[in-house]
């Protein structure tokens, strides 16, 4: 990777964390948090709305790579479960950014248009068919649970300096408790 593709990948890294917990910060708490200075980060985004929107894409890009290195396609529903609230904590701060804030995607997205094809969705329905999860509830439904539970496991983690691996836990505890089949 070159020194500018680090720069950049630092920027956008700072821009999701800084961002994600205040999404008025400034510009300078950006090139702040990033190392950089308010300059080097105007040579790569002149304005908030390229920062914005290249963070944006950075960060669905970032949680589209964790999912698919989760491998939720294989194995067992509740194992690929698992598998996925790591995945998914592994990239909080691009979750807390994406998601924290209704502004972020509607002012990227205003129809707020789901994926074609959602792994996480077909994850859930394959352990409907298998029993693991209850058919009773849609998994659309599943979906939004799952993904309070992993902002507030996150969110948790950093404030009270909770182990990944105890959040994980937590986290298809709580969820499975929840939607499981009894």
């Amino acid at each position: 990777m070159s020194t500018r593709d680090r720069t950049r990948s630092a920027i956008l890294d700072a821009a999701a964390t800084v961002l994600g917990r205040d999404y008025q910060a400034k510009l300078a708490e950006i090139a702040d948090a990033a190392g950089v200075g308010r300059t080097t980060l105007h040579r790569y985004f002149p304005d908030r709305a390229t920062l914005i929107e290249a963070t944006i894409e950075d960060s669905v890009a970032a949680i589209e790579s964790a999912v698919g290195d989760a491998a939720i396609d294989q194995g067992p529903a509740l194992d690929a479960m698992r598998r996925l609230v790591a995945a998914m904590l592994s990239v909080g701060d691009r979750l807390v950014f994406l998601f924290g804030d209704p502004r972020v995607l509607a002012e990227h997205d205003p129809n707020g248009s789901p994926p074609p094809d959602d792994p996480l969705i077909a994850l859930i329905e394959r352990g409907q068919a298998d029993g693991v999860f209850d058919p009773a509830l849609t998994p659309q439904w599943i979906q939004r649970v799952l993904w309070a539970l992993v902002y507030t496991g996150y969110t948790e983690g950093e404030q009270c300096g909770v182990p990944r691996h105890g959040i994980v836990d937590t986290v298809v505890k709580t969820l499975h408790s929840g939607i499981g089949r009894s």
